[in-house]
């Protein structure tokens, strides 16, 4: 069995049927076979089998034989052979010549194997079936096509030789955005002090560091044992999720979402629940749709603050009506304001737990994007308010923490450097500085192409632009993003990578230099000109 094989039988397939992509993800809806686009997406481009009950399903849809498709030469189908006819798949690779050896069938998963079976040797001439291993049903439900299919697409164009501007990913460094010096030297100063593990939460230079700067936010009730250091505050989201949900147990988290919010309730074994952002009241959450969304089994509420992918920066008043609702139905919030500091004309950043005294809160920051050290990943989190009615979720918070160790202990030594004194992320965001001329440039650029809109952003670096869905035909996102990719070498992320449910936004970061954005818009701009999905 090769994923090539499949893949190429896969593809011949949905043409004879001439089924398309999103076709099979409707059809598997209605089945409730749990297969989105990005599987499809992955199956189609070679990147990996699907479990049996899907490939089983996929023959079904496309009326071939399951044996055939999987991989298995002629003769050798775990399906049953009467439904599939050679001759009418004459491009198939079904002959001798083509497919000589024998490739012997997939043995059970080990998921499938009965407790204590062991593969035993044919006594019929046939050959064993060999064991494949599949990857956990617990990543049915999880997506992350900011580094999904079509970056892999990306990634097979620049390997065969062609230069792809990449406005997917908020990674400052290779736009220009360099460390301050004296991060970057207070850390060459101190690596030999910092070669063995720290305390499982942090340093405590480092935490007591994040206190301060968590005082001058005005979170409540703060002590240094309620600061934890991590690689980013990527792993601390994953730690907090496992820690805390039960099989069932609802998270409301906002549409759009930076989307390991939603991959990681959804691989603890909860479910993530999208309460939508309204984009006619600045991208702010539509509370109506909160209230409506909260249920026995809603035990959080998630805030993005500011917003990734939007750029929104919710004012205080929107944030004591959301902590009037988890008050009322006693949710817990968990707070990502990792561009907390990046907030632009002359605004201030609210952090919603300075407001929640009695709630139990989890804030989330860091200094990848207000440091432009993203390869560092320096993040932390910080427990505030009513600890009291946590204390059982502490415990298992610190449990996962002292399991991974610590996190990387060079990187903590530079954060009571980088929060203290000049702050240069201050420079970026204000009238002159490159963050605020680069989110000035494209919005006016955006809003310049027919058949595009967008809310302007008030924080961090990106921009959400809306798409005119009929004016260009456009159905499916991710066709959509890989058609500007292979026309115009531009990468941006579609709208449903960040869990919004119509194929009508993507996202732009506009971290690149003013004359790289004019180059970029300018291809959209042509792109859009022109296109029309079929």
């Amino acid at each position: 069995m090769t994923t090539t094989v499949f893949a190429d039988r896969l593809r011949n397939a949905m043409i004879d049927r001439g089924m398309k992509q999103i076709d099979l993800v409707h059809a598997a809806e209605r089945r409730g076979v749990k297969m989105g686009k990005s599987h499809i997406s992955q199956y189609v481009a070679g990147k990996t089998m699907p479990r049996e009950d899907v490939l089983d399903f996929l023959a079904g849809e496309l009326r071939v034989d399951a044996g055939w498709l999987r991989g298995d030469v002629r003769g050798e189908s775990v399906g049953n052979p009467d439904t599939f006819s050679s001759a009418a798949y004459p491009d198939s690779e079904d002959t001798a010549e083509n497919d000589p050896i024998v490739e012997p069938s997939p043995e059970p998963t080990h998921a499938e194997r009965p407790s204590g079976a062991a593969a035993t040797p044919s006594t019929d001439g046939v050959a064993p079936r060999r064991r494949a291993f599949g990857k956990s049903h617990k990543l049915d439900n999880v997506l992350y096509d900011v580094r999904g299919p079509v970056v892999d697409e990306a990634a097979r164009m620049e390997a065969d030789g062609t230069h792809i501007l990449k406005l997917n990913i908020g990674n400052p460094a290779p736009f220009g955005f360099r460390t301050p010096d004296e991060v970057v030297y207070d850390m060459a100063h101190q690596l030999t002090e910092t070669e063995g593990y720290s305390p499982s939460k942090g340093l405590f230079s480092a935490r007591k560091a994040i206190m301060q700067y968590a005082q001058l936010k005005n979170l409540p009730n703060v002590t240094i044992d309620d600061i934890y250091t991590g690689n980013g505050v990527s792993e601390l989201i994953n730690l907090c999720m496992s820690a805390l949900l039960d099989d069932g147990d609802e998270v409301l988290i906002p549409s759009p979402d930076y989307p390991l919010w939603t991959a990681c309730v959804n691989l603890a074994g909860g479910t993530a629940v999208h309460y939508v952002c309204d984009e006619q009241s600045e991208w702010y959450p539509d509370l109506d749709d909160i209230r409506s969304k909260i249920t026995d089994r809603t035990v959080a509420i998630v805030l993005i603050n500011p917003n990734n992918p939007t750029g929104a920066l919710y004012p205080k008043e929107v944030l004591q009506e959301i902590v009037d609702i988890a008050r009322e139905h006693q949710l817990m919030i968990f707070s990502d304001e990792i561009y907390d500091r990046l907030v632009m004309d002359g605004l201030t950043h609210t952090s919603i737990a300075s407001l929640a005294p009695d709630l139990f809160c989890v804030t989330f920051s860091g200094l990848s994007k207000s440091h432009m050290i993203a390869g560092y990943r320096v993040g932390w989190m910080v427990l505030s308010g009513n600890k009291r009615i946590a204390r059982d979720y502490i415990e298992g918070i610190n449990m996962l923490a002292n399991m991974r160790i610590c996190s990387n202990v060079p990187a903590q030594s530079i954060v009571q450097t980088a929060l203290g004194g000049h702050q240069s992320v201050n420079d970026y965001v204000v009238p002159g500085g490159r963050l605020y001329e680069q989110r000035e440039y494209i919005y006016d650029a955006i809003n310049a192409i027919p058949g595009l809109s967008a809310v302007k952003p008030k924080a961090a670096f990106y921009i959400f632009p809306k798409i005119d869905v009929k004016r260009f035909n456009i159905h499916d996102d991710e066709q959509f993003a890989l058609d500007l990719l292979h026309d115009e070498r531009i990468l941006i992320t579609r709208g449903g990578g960040f869990n919004w449910d119509k194929p009508d936004h993507f996202r732009i970061v506009y971290l690149p230099r003013i004359e790289v954005l004019k180059d970029a818009t300018a291809k959209i701009g042509d792109f859009f000109s022109y296109y029309w999905q079929n």
